[in-house]
């Protein structure tokens, strides 16, 4: 089933988001859910707080950039409860964007390489390293979970920049190619 996103402008967007237990009622089918509407988004990661779901909780296909990088052919997770280890590396510049910030991209500087502790599907606790791509989408992703959005990695000027764009997009203001809730809209 295709979720809605959840629009900048969302407090659910800035708050932590908290643990899932094992046994939590339909989560399989709430991965299931979200994957739809990942891919009819065309995103390549998608955090539960995007679809207005506080839990620790974000899936990434990073294989569409395996044409560039072939290793990322069928890189396709779920992170449960996901916490980042360690980052290091020269920060590098990248253009992002965001399910939740339709037609918004900024660049934003991230370290290459992380170590994340996180769980998969059945529970089962793994620890792994990421680099370049791969690292910067699950970054992205746990940011949703740390409450933490795109403009907060961008300077005061590039926000101050961007207002009547970011205030549009909160407003609903904007056409997505996609199912999308607005902070500003009556539900």
């Amino acid at each position: 089933m295709i979720l809605p996103i959840i629009a900048y402008g969302d407090p659910v967007l800035k708050t932590r988001a908290s643990d899932i237990e094992p046994g939590h009622p339909g989560l399989a089918a709430l991965i299931e859910n979200m994957w739809d509407t990942m891919y009819n988004a065309k995103g390549v990661g998608l955090a539960a707080p995007q679809i207005g779901l506080s839990l620790r909780l974000f899936l990434v296909d990073a294989s569409p950039f395996a044409d560039e990088y072939p290793n990322l052919a069928g890189f396709k997770r779920a992170f449960i409860n996901p916490a980042i280890l360690k980052e290091w590396g020269d920060e590098w510049l990248f253009n992002e964007g965001c399910l939740s910030f339709p037609d918004f991209r900024e660049d934003i500087y991230r370290k290459p390489k992380l170590i994340l502790s996180f769980q998969d599907e059945q529970f089962n606790r793994h620890e792994e390293e990421f680099s370049g791509i791969a690292a910067r989408i699950i970054q992205h992703e746990y940011d949703h979970i740390e409450g933490i959005v795109m403009t907060d990695r961008i300077s005061p000027l590039r926000r101050t920049l961007n207002r009547k764009k970011l205030l549009n997009i909160s407003k609903g203001n904007v056409k997505p190619e996609y199912l999308m809730r607005f902070p500003a809209r009556k539900r």
